[in-house]
């Protein structure tokens, strides 16, 4: 009797673990597209590259638990690689806050503003912030203009759900301020 004890405690541990469900996100595209008739007064964005820094470029969503640690997870995944979700999105929302304006991931014309983006923060935080962080550079008619940026925006509740959705609501501010300093050329 003794010697089945081992194996019914063995069998009961391995019916009570489990394998994690994984869980994937992908970031909406807040603004809508605006429709461009053929004209050709219309202004032209290139967006040529978001490059996002190395340890965003993991799968993982990325969550800071300290003032030094960051913890890239295991089971709640990005969709799709980030740097090209952020690209789709930043397309769209440049789109909406352009009207009048071709805004596209690929070049165009020679006539084109050009814009490159980097991303050296867009991860959960500790206190419960979400953090955007990074610079764009946009080349109009060979004038180059360079900003950075920093978002710490909160988030409504708790959990990776809740920190995409704030995510998504920074990214597309960033473009409404991008979209702001594009007009102005």
């Amino acid at each position: 009797m003794m010697k089945w004890i081992p194996v019914a405690l063995a069998l009961l541990l391995s019916a009570c673990s489990s394998t994690p469900q994984k869980t994937y996100y992908q970031l909406p595209a807040l603004g809508t597209p605006a429709q461009v008739s053929g004209s050709t007064t219309s202004r032209q964005l290139w967006l040529e590259h978001v490059s996002v820094a190395d340890y965003l470029a993991q799968s993982g969503v990325v969550y800071q638990t300290n003032d030094v640690q960051y913890v890239i997870a295991q089971n709640n995944l990005w969709a799709s690689p980030l740097d090209q979700q952020l690209q789709q999105t930043l397309v769209t929302n440049l789109s909406s806050a352009l009207p009048g304006w071709v805004v596209s991931s690929q070049p165009m014309s020679s006539e084109q503003d050009v814009l490159n983006v980097t991303i050296s923060g867009f991860h959960g935080r500790f206190d419960g912030k979400a953090i955007i962080r990074g610079e764009w550079v946009l080349n109009h008619q060979g004038n180059l203009t360079k900003r950075p940026f920093s978002l710490e925006l909160k988030q409504g509740e708790d959990g990776y759900d809740a920190l995409v959705r704030t995510l998504a609501q920074g990214w597309q501010q960033e473009a409404q301020d991008i979209a702001a300093q594009a007009g102005r050329f």
